[in-house]
């Protein structure tokens, strides 16, 4: 499908992409940071990083380097991913019914799995982690909602 595709949507609808592509922005550009940081470290200091509800004091050991090479994977994915969603937010502005599928889907996916990983297993405070959850959960609903709506229209 191209990504020039778009569905006709009414005010209501193109407001509503519009705010899914500002929260797209934050949401990837946080990711794009995290994953970064999470590379440009050791494994113990990006581990303490990561799961910022436990004590830093539980990471503080020498791991294999194949535990820094595993940080670094989830690095490297969390860059990736912060990079596609933020590229995906101007075209989700301009109402391409390609990028309002995959970005919600990306990132949505990306972050079911640190809400039920992390989140619910008490590793992360609320902020920065869950807020940027939230931020993704109402990326998805707003998108899911202005298909919705644009298709009604």
């Amino acid at each position: 499908m191209d990504t020039t595709e778009r569905t006709t949507y009414d005010t209501k609808a193109i407001l509503m992409l519009r705010v899914a592509a500002v929260l797209w922005v934050v949401w990837g550009l946080v990711h794009v940071l995290a994953g970064a940081m999470t590379i440009s470290k050791e494994a113990s200091p990006a581990i303490s990083a990561i799961a910022d509800a436990v004590d830093p004091e539980a990471f503080e050991e020498e791991y294999a380097p194949a535990v820094g090479a595993l940080v670094n994977q989830h690095g490297f994915n969390l860059l990736w991913i912060g990079a596609f969603t933020t590229a995906c937010a101007p075209f989700v502005w301009k109402g391409s019914e390609t990028a309002v599928f995959f970005a919600p889907v990306v990132a949505g996916l990306t972050d079911l799995g640190y809400f039920l990983f992390m989140d619910l297993g008490g590793y992360v405070h609320f902020v920065p982690g869950t807020v940027m959850t939230l931020i993704c959960l109402a990326g998805v609903l707003l998108s899911i909602a202005a298909t919705a709506w644009g298709r009604r229209a």
